[in-house]
């Protein structure tokens, strides 16, 4: 797996020295590379697929007007995916001010479609940084030190607030289901 990563990010590496040089298939090379994950990411944070859409290709445009500041091309990837995950931070954050409803859902007994409304429901409740770390650990499966990347904080950071999560998300889970 991490020889898979190697090869895609010296690949990246190729398609951003074309990008650098105006090479405009490079570019869509690129996108297309990172453009299904990212909106994924972007979703599973949002929990909107419209507004997904619309923060993936912010953070392609800003990633582009600045990429000459790339250091290491290889870290192109990560790069992307923190301007993303700080993108969708903000729209958390903008939120915020709209007080989540919380009315009342299926309990865990249901399908796994109920199953999934629950736990979307329940990632809402989370406060943005703690539903960010979760997200990216859980459902994207990132290691602790993409997660740490992404979000721009130490792993002990991921670590702590992933614990704190896993806690919050557990007790809301709890509460939930307990009169069921």
């Amino acid at each position: 797996m991490a020889m898979q990563g190697n090869e895609a990010a010296y690949e990246d590496v190729r398609w951003i020295e074309r990008v650098r040089t105006g090479d405009e298939a490079a570019l869509a090379t690129l996108v297309a590379r990172h453009r299904a994950r990212l909106i994924r990411v972007a979703a599973n944070i949002l929990r909107d697929p419209m507004e997904a859409e619309d923060v993936a290709q912010d953070a392609f445009i800003r990633a582009f007007r600045e990429i000459r500041n790339l250091r290491d091309d290889r870290a192109f990837s990560g790069y992307l995916y923190r301007i993303c995950v700080r993108l969708c931070m903000d729209r958390l954050r903008s939120r915020r001010a709209e007080p989540a409803e919380f009315d009342g859902v299926v309990p865990h007994q249901g399908s796994r479609v109920e199953n999934r409304v629950v736990i979307e429901k329940l990632l809402q409740l989370l406060p943005p940084d703690l539903r960010t770390t979760l997200v990216l650990r859980e459902i994207e499966q990132m290691s602790y030190e993409e997660v740490a990347q992404a979000m721009n904080v130490p792993v002990g950071t991921v670590r702590s607030r992933l614990h704190t999560a896993r806690e919050r998300f557990r007790d809301l889970w709890l509460q939930e289901n307990r009169d069921v």
